[in-house]
């Protein structure tokens, strides 16, 4: 860590603190993620995942991951450093963006999926906090502490993934059985999120997410999603028949950026 000055301290999580940091031989600003260890567990599956992906992903909208430093106490993961999230840029713009930008922004995170994806990896937890801006304009995915390699494409996963608002209701439901789709869900979120300046989904609990989900497309049925009927989440909500809605009336900028 002699090579690095820490600067400023940007966030916090379970198992990571981020720091802003300085490289002492080019000069160049960092982002250092210092991950602690406990030491009779030792590094935490997430942060080893997060390395083993990253050093494979190598793309100019994903984050680049240049060192790793190693000592008794923590792993520290030391990342170009970038000016913002998604979710900053926003907030500064008060919630309303060009629709410029939103096309921009939306077409590179659809770049770095479109790389991860064609190597067999899933991010699972798209959400403008973890897709990172820089000062000209460039957005990176970020955050791989939950992605996974998919080798196989019948393996299941933990439905335990991807923050409330970005996640599918298949996952919701309870489905481990998913591809590249929950990404993709996520994408939608985040693309009417930049458009129309707030979440579109915003539940505060798995069943309040799912009465949004449906009160907008519809309460899902046998003949647009086979064997829903049986699924045991599912028929304990007992969700009203919403029937759904004409989603231009939703978000109405929407016809401006497809128009574009």
């Amino acid at each position: 860590m002699e090579t690095y000055i820490k600067l400023d301290k940007l966030g916090e999580g379970t198992y990571a603190t981020v720091f802003k940091g300085r490289s002492k031989l080019t000069d160049n600003l960092v982002a250092l993620k210092e991950i602690r260890l406990e030491h009779e567990e030792g590094a935490p599956c997430t942060a080893i995942r997060e390395v083993s992906l990253l050093k494979d992903l190598k793309h100019a909208n994903i984050v680049t991951l240049h060192d790793i430093v190693h000592t008794d106490k923590s792993l520290t993961l030391v990342f170009e450093y970038l000016d913002k999230d998604l979710k900053q840029y926003m907030d500064d713009c008060g919630n309303i963006m060009s629709m410029h930008n939103v096309k921009v922004f939306l077409f590179q995170i659809l770049r770095g999926l479109a790389y991860c994806h064609k190597r067999k990896v899933l991010h699972r937890d798209l959400k403008p906090q973890n897709l990172l801006i820089n000062e000209r304009g460039e957005l990176k995915l970020a955050d791989f502490g939950l992605a996974r390699a998919k080798s196989v494409p019948t393996k299941t996963y933990s439905n335990e993934v991807v923050t409330l608002w970005y996640r599918p209701p298949d996952v919701l439901l309870g489905s481990s059985e998913y591809s590249t789709q929950i990404d993709m869900w996520g994408v939608g979120c985040i693309f009417y999120e930049m458009a129309a300046g707030r979440p579109l989904f915003p539940g505060s609990t798995v069943e309040d997410e799912l009465h949004l989900i449906f009160r907008l497309l519809g309460t899902p049925t046998e003949d647009n999603w086979p064997g829903i009927s049986s699924i045991e989440e599912f028929k304990s909500y007992n969700f009203p028949k919403y029937k759904p809605q004409p989603f231009i009336n939703h978000a109405p900028r929407y016809s401006v950026c497809v128009s574009l």
